[in-house]
């Protein structure tokens, strides 16, 4: 599939990566009922991110012509016969009025619609609001017709609601903690006190003793029944007198002190805290499943890919195993069916070796099964224009003299031969 830059502007520029295909129409009919097909008007709306409703009416109102759009077959009719040069020619005026951002002309935006009924454009780049004439006869249309909100909002707010009545209970549970560490000290030092009065108690039943005994037994009461005041005064001190500071009397202290249910609180505190702690590779893998459960489209994947901070090399590896992690036999057909999450990743030949690379390490820690689909993967690819045919023996090549990734090279070895004999054939 060939590609282009959107926006005239950039058309010349070798490494912009925001692209879409290259229009193809088709002259269907003859006489009053000719018309224009524009065969691959899904593709260049997905790459725009806007609907495929809004560029063929678009065309219609230019032209003054009726134009019609099948959500269910895709196929977009213009009446007339129209010259593929012309369309594009409106279709380029379409990009800069609704797609383009007017402040840095990045075509990553989304329509908003105001109640006051005005539509603007809001930049995911710098943030800016662009505004749509409203004079329009598409925007009229638009504000009949509006886009089809996220779901991903909605979804975001309540995990981050999620999250702060999780904090809450975490707080709670550790007052609770250390309520129960401070009642059990409290009960170890009444315990004491007890002790001691039952002993000067015996002592005045028996009678036995001299006076000097019973000063000397008055006085050792007396100091034990001070410092067990002084132990419930200090509220921090966990060390208490004459206390076995063993590992296993410690380990049977938590266990007559901590209850089933507080124990149990605390494990599940401690697991959560180290499920928090996620790597910014981790949570952009996330990120990509969420957008994927959502049923994201590529050009709405492709915007979450492009707002990452992690370098290129990152992102991909975190697509491909947001894809195909824990993939065995029919790791190729889902490589297939996935392939335009793929091809929104890789909009030039640098992007494509950062894509073989992912496979390769990929292959290293899938099982025997997918590793022999590797060269099934490489043919969906390229017969996809994914993949081209230099990357893959350049990709082929640096890894054999690199010896790494040893065993998904020699199972593409094969692949690449075939391309290398085709390719000579050819000449």
């Amino acid at each position: 599939m060939a590609l282009q830059n959107i926006g005239a502007s950039n058309k010349d520029d070798p490494f912009y990566r925001y692209k879409m295909p290259r229009m193809l129409t088709k002259i269907e009919g003859r006489g009053n009922g000719i018309k224009t097909n524009i065969v691959n008007m899904v593709d260049i709306a997905k790459a725009l991110a806007r609907p495929a409703l809004y560029t063929t009416k678009y065309f219609g109102c230019e032209l003054g012509a009726q134009s019609k759009f099948d959500n269910k077959t895709g196929v977009s009719i213009v009446n007339g016969a129209h010259d593929t040069t012309k369309l594009a020619g409106l279709l380029e005026k379409f990009i800069r009025k609704y797609v383009q951002c007017a402040n840095c002309r990045n075509p990553e935006t989304e329509v908003l619609i105001s109640k006051k009924q005005t539509i603007s454009l809001k930049c995911a780049a710098c943030g800016f609001l662009s505004d749509v004439d409203m004079r329009d006869k598409l925007a009229n249309f638009i504000l009949k017709n509006p886009p089809e909100e996220k779901k991903g909002g909605r979804d975001k707010k309540a995990m981050r609601r999620a999250e702060k009545e999780r904090l809450k209970e975490g707080e709670a549970a550790d007052e609770e903690v250390k309520k129960v560490k401070k009642d059990a000290r409290k009960k170890g030092g009444s315990s004491k006190e007890t002790t001691a009065a039952k002993g000067a108690a015996t002592k005045k039943k028996t009678g036995g003793g001299s006076s000097d005994e019973e000063r000397t037994s008055s006085s050792t009461h007396s100091e034990d029944a001070d410092f067990a005041a002084s132990a419930d005064d200090d509220d921090d001190d966990d060390v208490e007198w004459q206390t076995d500071t063993s590992a296993e009397a410690a380990r049977k202290r938590m266990q007559e002190q901590l209850s089933a249910a507080t124990a149990e609180m605390v494990i599940t505190l401690s697991t959560e805290e180290t499920e928090e702690r996620t790597t910014p590779y981790d949570e952009l893998v996330e990120e990509i499943k969420a957008s994927l459960s959502n049923a994201a489209t590529a050009a709405e994947l492709k915007v979450v890919l492009s707002s990452s901070a992690l370098p290129a090399k990152d992102v991909m590896d975190a697509l491909f195993a947001a894809l195909f992690r824990g993939a065995g036999k029919g790791f190729a057909k889902d490589v297939q069916k996935k392939k335009k999450y793929l091809a929104a990743a890789v909009p030039d030949e640098a992007a494509q070796l950062l894509l073989l690379q992912a496979i390769g390490a990929f292959c290293g820690t899938c099982s025997a099964e997918a590793l022999k689909e590797v060269p099934v993967v490489l043919k969906y690819l390229y017969d996809g224009d994914v993949l081209e045919e230099e990357s893959i023996v350049q990709w082929y090549d640096e890894a054999v003299a690199a010896g790494e990734c040893s065993q998904a090279a020699e199972n593409a070895r094969r692949f690449v031969e075939w391309l290398r004999s085709a390719a000579s054939d050819e000449e």
